[in-house]
């Protein structure tokens, strides 16, 4: 795992300069994409550079990580609506490239089992893009989540909804209760994984994450098995970290070829 200390505007680039890499040489690429707080500033980076540099999606498939269960599909937290806002109208993905699990279809169950389907037939996702909750949880993994999980309905804990409640107007009862969620073995699988994490609220999570113990009462430590983990935090989400500085050292002495 590979962990980068540095100013939120930077680990925005540095996470675009990961997708534009994989995009230009692999056009055809599958990328996961995350919803939150934490990617935004990448989405404005790789929007500025479809928009100024050519960078083209045009081939790109690309696979959301969760989605409520229940919420109308006009309304606007709907994640399916929140990626098209956020990404994917801004950039010239092609009609069909972005799929999300169904949150509102008659069987749930079946809608898992077809969405882990549809990410095998298209070889797996090439670069996933993870934000992680105070509780630890990645997608929506809480705490407690099976290591070896895949794609299901998940209930939400009372601590994500009350993080999420300020995407619907601060009230928690507005917070769905369940949602589907791709597994932690589903996100595994990806061949790159890309973590940001911004702000004190995150330090303990980003320690855990980097410096705990694996355990599924901190789902996102599972990433510490994967063999391509990058983990991108400034230094306020870093400030619990025990072996900062050598973090810091370790990236500062980098070849600037390398990338992440």
């Amino acid at each position: 795992m590979e962990v980068v200390i540095a100013p939120a505007e930077r680990l925005a680039v540095l996470a675009a300069d990961a997708i534009e890499k994989v995009v230009r040489s692999r056009p055809e690429a599958v990328l996961g994409l995350a919803t939150g707080s934490s990617p935004l500033r990448v989405y404005d980076e790789l929007a500025r550079r479809h928009r100024e540099d050519g960078l083209s999606f045009a081939g790109v498939r690309a696979f959301m990580l969760d989605e409520y269960v229940g919420l109308p599909s006009e309304h606007p937290e709907r994640y399916r609506n929140v990626i098209e806002t956020e990404i994917a109208s801004r950039v010239d993905f092609g009609p069909g490239a972005v799929q999300g699990p169904d949150g509102n279809a008659e069987d749930l169950v079946a809608a898992c089992a077809a969405y882990e389907e549809s990410i095998a037939a298209a070889g797996g996702v090439d670069l996933q893009v993870l934000g992680i909750g105070t509780d630890g949880h990645i997608a929506f993994n809480e705490p407690g989540s099976s290591l070896a999980s895949r794609t299901r309905i998940k209930t939400l804990t009372a601590q994500t909804r009350v993080d999420n409640a300020r995407f619907f107007g601060d009230d928690v009862d507005r917070v769905p209760r369940h949602c589907l969620t791709q597994g932690l073995a589903t996100i595994m699988s990806a061949r790159h994984l890309v973590l940001l994490a911004t702000g004190k609220g995150k330090a303990e999570a980003v320690h855990q994450l980097v410096e705990g113990p694996i355990s599924a009462l901190w789902p996102a430590t599972i990433m510490q098995m994967h063999p391509h983990a990058t983990v991108l935090v400034d230094d306020a989400a870093a400030s619990r970290l025990q072996l900062g500085d050598y973090y810091r050292q370790t990236y500062a002495s980098k070849p600037d070829w390398q990338g992440l």
